[in-house]
Parts: C-alpha cells; structure tokens; sequence
C-alpha cells in the first residue's frame, strides 16, 4: 500500500479576471502547511519554475500566493499537449505537504483535483470555453447570490464575497476531514491491500458518503476492493 497523494483543490475560472488568484490566496491564509501550483498556458515552451525571487516578482500570483501563507510554490508554464509530463513532476515535488492547491483551468482537468471550485466574476452568465467542461465538473461555485446560469442541482454555491467568505471555508475544511475520516478506515480495515465490497459498502454508510468516494481514496491507496458483485464500486 503506498501513501497517498496530497489533497488537491482546483481553483479555476469561468472567465478571465474572475478572481480565482484571489480565492486561491484566500484559502491558503486558513490551510497552513499547503503549497500551490499556478498554471500559465504558452504556445510553445515548457518551464517549471521553483526559483524564490522569480515567484516572489512584485506582479506575480505566486508572490500573493506565498505572501498567504503557501509553503511553497511552483510555476508551470507549458502547453496543454505537455500538462501530462509536466504537472506530475509538480505534484511530486510538493508530495510532501498536506495538500495543494492548483490555480488553471486545463491543469484542474487534468490532475482532477479532490475539489473543483468555479469563480465566477460579476457576471455569472459569462463562461468561456475551457471552463464549460470545468462547470459540469464542479463540486462548489462562486458567484453573485451564489447564482449560476448551467450548474447542476449538486453542486454547492457561494456569494462572491471574499469578506463573507466562512461558509466557503467550512465546505473545504469540512471535505478534507472527510477524505481524511475514510482513509483513516480504509487503512485500519484493509488487510494486505485489500479489503472486501460489504467492508467497503459498510465503511462508506457509516461514515454518511457514497461508495464512489470511498471506491477513490481506496484507489489512492492502491487497496483493492475484493468480491464486487453488486457494482458499487
């Protein structure tokens, strides 16, 4: 069984300006011990930047970032056809902190973070296309009045208000102990990296979370869930 990954929340944006940065170094000034992954689009070149002075320019995200609170910080800068080779390299580098935080649109659909959330600007009709996909993804979106043109009945909703800002705050912090809870039940129950589909089942009504949820950490943990036959996971 090997450990798993960090905790990963993907911030992105319905649209240019929408303020994902801001929400980003938000929710690092309350989750200490994260760092954060901020992802730029060129057309050409690839670079993975960890260089202090560089991160820390007076018009760069990453400086807000780490002004936050951000244990460290890693730019990507690279083409959506090299994001495979590029951002797990990142991810490993920051594999040793409690969780991270990824700043872009195509990185979030890539890496399919633990949480999706959408910023949405003043405008919450306005999407542009790489965030269409990142919509029907999305666990949680902010907006005005938490209100959202195309958003499915699930999904949780938010103002836009980075002064009122707590109940945001309580979803994130609240889905991270959840993860936390049925790893931590996976681990005590599983035996030699496996455990049986009635445990599974068991352990995901006991905690009040669908199997899926506990079907994927169990994956992260590389523990096989034994003898499915009612397709639950």
């Amino acid at each position: 069984m090997r450990g798993m990954r960090p905790f990963i929340i993907g911030i992105g944006g319905a649209h240019g300006g929408a303020g994902k940065t801001a929400y980003a170094s938000l929710l690092l000034q309350h989750l200490r011990g994260w760092g954060a992954i901020k992802y730029t689009r060129t057309a050409l070149y690839v670079s993975l930047i960890d260089d202090h002075e560089t991160l820390s320019g007076n018009d760069k995200d990453t400086r807000r970032f780490l002004d936050s609170g951000a244990e460290r910080v890693l730019w990507v800068q690279s083409p959506p056809s090299e994001l495979g080779e590029v951002l797990p390299m990142a991810v490993e580098r920051l594999s040793d902190l409690k969780g991270i935080i990824v700043e872009g649109n195509s990185a979030i659909e890539f890496l399919r973070p633990d949480i999706i959330i959408l910023i949405f600007g003043s405008d919450s009709a306005e999407i542009k296309e790489s965030a269409r996909e990142l919509l029907c993804r999305a666990d949680a979106i902010v907006a005005e009045n938490g209100a959202c043109i195309g958003a499915g009945e699930k999904v949780k909703r938010f103002p836009r208000s980075l002064a009122e800002c707590d109940d945001l705050l309580r979803y994130v912090t609240g889905m991270i102990e959840k993860k936390e809870r049925i790893t931590a039940v996976l681990r005590e129950r599983s035996v030699d990296g496996r455990i049986p589909c009635p445990a599974a089942r068991e352990i995901a009504e006991e905690l009040s979370v669908p199997y899926s949820e506990v079907g994927k950490v169990a994956d992260e943990l590389t523990i096989r869930i034994t003898g499915c036959e009612l397709g639950c996971f």
